[in-house]
């Protein structure tokens, strides 16, 4: 095994996936370093789903490999997922327990003692703003705002190293945003590795150091996030390395009649 503190947070190599003739993921290769806010970016369909679910374990790939701090992810999944926090997208959540209870049984599913999940439970609630009342509130009555809020918490309860989300600010309002880059900067200002998926790019370029950009199934661009966007938007890059038709097409000239 690699000597996990010399070695990259993530190493994606070659993962590839294909459903049937339609292939999701095309032999895709990563590097998130420790410390890093990781940006990847691509339309709906790029593949950026399909790549972080074989990354971290929950889909197996046709081929490749992913390995978190040298730990190869589907060889050693405990010891991986041990290293790692993860924020799926559409994440499925015990929905009849309240913030507190859903922490406590995960907490206590990832081996940690009571006393440390029920302190550790307190600090994530406080600081998602999840206390008090909303403590109290079952899942199933939460926001998007405080699911996405209670995903991260549990993401971060157990102390990982490497973070892993899949459009953490989708349908996200403007304060709890706010209150997730926080955290987020704090995570990885602390040591600690961000990969996050989007198809926001001013995000991106407001919380990146380094983007991977995706489009069918590729990587079409990987680097720091000055050296893809070349001197413009992140937007402008992007729409170049993919070749996107932006105008509009033809028709609709009623719409300005």
């Amino acid at each position: 095994m690699s000597d996990a503190g010399a070695a990259p947070a993530l190493r994606v190599d070659g993962l590839h996936k294909a459903f049937g003739e339609h292939v999701a993921a095309n032999r895709v290769s990563l590097t998130v370093q420790p410390g890093s806010f990781y940006g990847l970016v691509g339309p709906n369909g790029a593949g950026k789903t399909t790549t972080l679910s074989m990354a971290v374990g929950l889909q197996r790939p046709d081929a490749g490999r992913s390995l978190v701090f040298g730990v190869d992810v589907w060889r050693d999944p405990l010891a991986a997922k041990r290293l790692m926090g993860v924020l799926p997208d559409g994440l499925a959540l015990p929905e009849r327990l309240t913030g507190r209870e859903l922490l406590t049984y995960l907490g206590t599913l990832s081996g940690l003692d009571p006393a440390t999940v029920e302190r550790r439970a307190s600090e994530l609630l406080d600081v998602m703003e999840l206390s008090g009342s909303a403590e109290r509130t079952l899942v199933i009555d939460y926001s998007t705002g405080m699911r996405k809020k209670i995903g991260l918490a549990s993401a971060l309860l157990h102390g990982p190293r490497l973070l892993v989300l899949d459009e953490p600010f989708e349908a996200v309002d403007p304060v709890s945003a706010a209150t997730l880059k926080n955290i987020l900067r704090r995570f990885v200002a602390g040591g600690g590795a961000v990969l996050l998926s989007s198809h926001v790019m001013a995000l991106v370029e407001q919380l990146c150091d380094t983007v991977a950009v995706m489009a069918g199934g590729v990587v079409a661009a990987e680097g720091p996030l000055d050296e893809v966007r070349g001197g413009r938007t992140l937007e402008e890059a992007f729409v170049e390395l993919v070749g996107a038709d932006v105008s509009g097409g033809e028709g609709l000239s009623w719409l300005g009649s």
